[in-house]
Parts: C-alpha cells; structure tokens; sequence
C-alpha cells in the first residue's frame, strides 16, 4: 500500500525470515562461521542461542541456501513431536526408505549415512526452537550424535533456540548431551543506535529505496528504545510506521508518529510507560524540606565560619535555624536574598545550587 508513496519496490520490513534483508552483526557473523565451521569440520553437535525476534531462523536460511548442493539437510522447524513422529520426519527429510521399526530405520539410516560420508559428503540435521523439545525426544538425539567414524561424526546436528534451550541442557537427565556440544554461539539484539539505524538502512535499501533518510534522527532513536534492539520488533514498528505515515502524507516518519505505533503495540519503553503521548516529563521532585534544607544550609555555614571545623550536630527535632545562623544568613547580601525564599513557618529556604556549595565548603563532603 506505501511502496509507491516511499519510493520502494517491495516491503522492506515483513517479519518473514527472508535471507536476502540479514543485516550481519557482529554476532551474526560469528554465528555464521561457527555454522560454517562445524558443518565443515564434522564437529557433530552445535548449539546457537539467541532472544525471541533477534533472528535465528534468518540465519540459518542464509546459511542453507548457500550450502553446496552435496550437502543433504534436514530441517524441522516444529519441534512439538513424540519419538516416533520425529523418526519419521527424519527419515522422511533424508529419504531413507523401507523401514517398518525403529530398529529398521537406525540400520538403513546408519547405511545412508557411512555411504555419504565415505564419499567425502555431509548430512546435515538442523532442529529450530529447540527449547520445545522433550527430553525423550533430546535423548533420541543424542543418540544419532553416536553415527560417527574414527576422525568424524557423520550426521552433523545444529539445534537453536531461545535462551531456555541453555537451561534445557543444563538437566542432569540431559549431562550425556550437554558434554557432546561441540560448539556453542550467541545472537545478540542490536547493540545501539548507530546499529538500528544501519540495520533499518540497510533493508529499506534492499526493498529498492532510493533515500535511506525516511526515518528521522529522532525517531530511530525511539525505536531502538522500544524494540531494544531486536529485530523483529524493530520491522513491527517500521512497518506500521510507513503504514501510517502514508495514511498521513508525511514523507518522512517522525519521533510522533513511532510514539503512536508504541503505545498501540504497547512496546513504549518502560520509563515512558504511564505517561501520554506528548506529555512533557515532570522536573524531579526535591529530596529534601524546606526546613530541612534550612537545617542544612545552616550548618554548612556555621562550619565554613569556623574554618573547617566540624559542622555541629542539629539538635533533635529542631526545624528552624538558630538566631545567630539567621543573621549570618541575612548578611549574604542582595544577590544572596534573591535567591532566598522563606518557609510558612518563617524558615530561611536557600536555593540547592546554594544549599551545595555550603555543604561542600563545610568539609562533610570530603
């Protein structure tokens, strides 16, 4: 509905995970390697973690379309299966054939894969959101980790997930397949907003745009607040946004219109959480009373008097200065009065810059 208005050739911003719109993060990139790495090495096992939305399964869709194609994959994406369901769904991705029980397909399986790896091939079992998978299910796995020869695992098993897939290896019933992770990786959430704004420059590019600048300064800045950086929430909110800036005209998404598309979506950052849209942030409030800011006031000036003395102790319950202090104060002179106000109850109020800089003269900030 906006590419014309935006000057785009397609949506730069859908939350399906379409390799071509990776932006490679540092993290990314190591995650590559390590998938690259692992698969070639024969390492066997290899576990990538990473937050809801930051953008794992992207990944690995990058990764396998440029395997070559003597890499044969199995991917389950849906990982809510009892043992039986998951035999089939591998035996049915990596074409084994005539096998009635599991026994039957461990055998064939096992065919299938030394053939492939006596021909200097790889097999490759890839499992996403992996933190879903039952223990049983995770066992059964651990046990295809055991096809391997004498210098290399012959089926290479990559299994990602969010952050609880690390709290699910961490079972003392799972300590056998936590020991066989050859490798591990993290993917992180964008780090700042120097990186959300090349990110979000980045797939607008993609998509055919011939200016980058459609988001302003202002608004990058708030939606790398409300999306903390992570990529999916960062397309949600962008998406939106150029949705309802078309609606408005506006050829350039402001900090507004972001704002709208958060409260809506409730992503507001948790410090703006509570306030309207536009409403301006109270000064903070003063920690401290009238009176007792006088109380303060009057010692620090009773110690600078005394040259560096020590400030003494205000007697229990006092609110007000005492006679000798009030006129001390009275003779700071106009500028001094100026700043001054008086209390209800007849108290001399100092200003805080005032209020500071008799504390710090006194000696009791030292």
């Amino acid at each position: 509905m906006y590419k014309e208005f935006y000057g785009l050739k397609e949506l730069p911003f859908a939350l399906t995970p379409d390799p071509r719109f990776i932006y490679p993060t540092p993290s990314h990139v190591e995650v590559m390697a390590n998938l690259h790495y692992g698969i070639e090495s024969g390492k066997g096992l290899v576990v990538v973690t990473g937050e809801v939305g930051t953008g794992k399964t992207t990944v690995l869709r990058w990764m396998m379309q440029r395997l070559d194609r003597t890499v044969l994959v199995a991917y389950i994406f849906n990982p809510r299966l009892t043992v039986p369901e998951f035999y089939q769904h591998v035996s049915a991705l990596l074409d084994v054939q005539q096998w009635e029980t599991k026994s039957d397909l461990l055998i064939e399986l096992g065919k299938t894969l030394e053939s492939r790896h006596a021909r200097g091939l790889r097999t490759v079992l890839i499992i996403d959101e992996a933190q879903a998978l039952s223990t049983t299910v995770l066992e059964e796995i651990r046990l295809l980790s055991n096809f391997e020869s004498d210098t290399a695992k012959q089926l290479q098993i990559i299994l990602t997930g969010q952050p609880e897939l690390r709290e699910v290896l961490n079972n003392p019933e799972l300590r056998q397949l936590k020991q066989r992770v050859a490798l591990r990786c993290q993917i992180r959430a964008l780090p700042n907003v120097e990186e959300t704004e090349k990110y979000i420059s980045s797939r607008l590019l993609v998509a055919g745009a011939e200016r980058s600048d459609i988001f302003s300064p202002g608004a990058i800045d708030y939606i790398f607040r409300c999306s903390e950086g992570i990529p999916r929430q960062i397309n949600n909110l962008c998406d939106n946004a150029l949705l309802t800036g078309y609606a408005a005209g506006e050829a350039t998404i402001s900090r507004a219109i972001i704002e709208e598309i958060a409260d809506t979506f409730d992503m507001l950052p948790r410090a703006d959480m509570g306030r309207q849209l536009g409403e301006e942030r109270e000064a903070p409030a003063r920690i401290f009373t009238a009176a007792g800011r006088a109380e303060l006031w009057a010692a620090g000036t009773g110690s600078a008097s005394g040259k560096g003395a020590s400030a003494p102790a205000p007697e229990p319950k006092t609110r007000t200065a005492a006679p000798e202090q009030r006129a001390n104060t009275r003779t700071k002179g106009a500028e001094t009065e100026k700043r001054e106000t008086v209390s209800p109850k007849g108290t001399t109020t100092p200003s805080a810059d005032e209020v500071g800089a008799a504390f710090r003269q006194s000696g009791l900030m030292r």
